[in-house]
């Protein structure tokens, strides 16, 4: 895919949704962390669940921490690998308060010392959070990238750095957003909705398709 056809690309995104967001529920740096390490194999709709009624009770690394693993994993039940992921968010929470003065650091190697926060996690932190150039790769990222010909790679590192690279600038701080509502609800997993797709003239999979 050349240049100018990924410049329209994300111009158009961009026209449709000036200021796109993440779908998960917070208000804090913290928040985002916790949702965040929540939302692995989970759906941001079965998290914004558990976490509207975990964070108005606790929603400080002190806060949480206090709970335990059993008094957390009460709010999380909900939510798939509920047990790892609350001693995950407790011992996060003890190393934020120990390291951190109980700030999220915003920085990579910080973020991902924490228990279960990998890359992918670390990025979403830093770009939402924290208004940094990072690209978090997830499944509906890898998919359009791959599906579209935007930033074809065999592994979720290899379309992020390509992402990183061929994103055009200006695009680039909220391309993460656009890439997951555009997977999550237009070029969906089993059968895109091409017909429905702004990016339709655009996209390589729809030239693929057809020129078969």
């Amino acid at each position: 895919m050349n240049a100018a056809k990924r410049y329209e690309i994300f111009s158009r995104l961009h026209e449709d949704n000036p200021e796109p967001k993440t779908e998960l529920a917070y208000s804090t740096p913290f928040e985002l962390l916790v949702a965040v390490t929540l939302s692995a194999q989970a759906t941001d709709v079965s998290v914004n669940k558990a976490t509207a009624k975990l964070f108005p009770v606790a929603n400080t690394p002190e806060a949480i921490y206090a709970l335990g693993v059993e008094g957390l994993s009460g709010y999380i039940k909900t939510i798939g690998l509920y047990n790892s992921k609350a001693k995950n968010v407790i011992e996060a929470c003890r190393i934020l308060i120990e390291k951190h003065g109980s700030q999220v650091p915003d920085n990579r190697e910080n973020l991902e010392a924490l228990p279960g926060v990998g890359r992918k996690t670390a990025n979403v932190v830093l770009n939402t959070a924290f208004r940094q150039l990072a690209m978090a790769v997830d499944t509906h990222i890898f998919r359009v990238s791959n599906r579209t010909g935007i930033a074809p790679g065999k592994n979720v590192l290899e379309v992020e750095n390509k992402l990183m690279k061929f994103v055009p600038k200006e695009f680039l701080l909220d391309s993460h957003h656009w890439l997951i509502l555009h997977g999550r609800y237009v070029c969906q997993a089993r059968k895109p909705r091409c017909g429905s797709c702004r990016i339709e003239d655009l996209c390589e999979y729809k030239q693929k398709t057809s020129d078969d």
